[in-house]
């Protein structure tokens, strides 16, 4: 950290204030639970009544600089023996040494925190589809979707099987969002309306015959399209 950061660095003895470890704790717990949505203001008050500071202004540099030192302990790439070189050699040792000590206790659960935050999709290892409604009189036929996922996250679950139908319209509009998906990954020039709007109707895709397959291009697109119907699960 270099010296660009001194005025930032100066707002730390605020610490000293605090009339123990555990209050200091506190304040890295509560900056590290808020550190989406930002401290309300009864954690303000709290945070005030702990340092008795009278206002916001001589606070909300410090949180800054708490939460700097947060955010480089868990996110970069900073092992347990080197977070105590993240400081400048201007801050106090006591105050380095309860800091360090603390982001050590940290560190190892707040990462984990991370983790469980990150969404991971199943993969898509297979779709199967039939028609379903397709000789009933007055009924609109539908496509069926058969699905099998598997996750690469927790293994031990084995695979899943998904299952749902789509109407024409719920089949329209994926596709038409499809052939956007499909033209911004190959920088196409032509716009998604104008190739739903020329294409072949809906249940074109769901016929086996080369001639349609070879009409509708489906070489090309059909990895993008059973995309989608994965993404199209998370809302069925």
């Amino acid at each position: 950290m270099g010296d660009g950061n001194h005025s930032m660095w100066g707002h730390l003895p605020l610490l000293v204030r605090a009339n123990s470890k555990e209050s200091v704790e506190y304040i890295l717990q509560a900056l590290w639970r808020t550190r989406r949505t930002g401290l309300d203001a009864a954690d303000r008050q709290i945070f005030r009544d702990i340092l008795q500071l009278p206002n916001d202004s001589d606070l909300d540099p410090l949180l800054v600089c708490l939460r700097v030192l947060i955010r480089r302990s868990v996110y970069d790439n900073v092992n347990k023996d080197e977070i105590q070189k993240l400081f400048p050699a201007e801050v106090l040792p006591e105050l380095q040494r309860l800091l360090t000590l603390l982001l050590q206790k940290f560190q190892k659960e707040w990462r984990e925190d991370i983790s469980k935050d990150q969404v991971v999709l199943p993969r898509l290892k297979s779709m199967t589809w039939n028609m379903a409604n397709q000789y009933v009189e007055r009924t609109e036929p539908t496509a069926v979707i058969n699905l099998k996922l598997h996750s690469d996250v927790q293994p031990n679950l084995g695979e899943r099987d998904v299952k749902f139908q789509l109407a024409k319209d719920t089949m329209e509009m994926m596709l038409k969002s499809m052939y956007c998906i499909r033209d911004q990954l190959s920088e196409s020039v032509n716009s998604c309306t104008d190739q739903v709007k020329h294409g072949l109707p809906w249940w074109c895709l769901l016929n086996p015959d080369p001639q349609h397959i070879t009409s509708l291009q489906r070489s090309k697109t059909s990895d993008h399209w059973s995309y989608g119907l994965l993404l199209l699960t998370c809302y069925v």
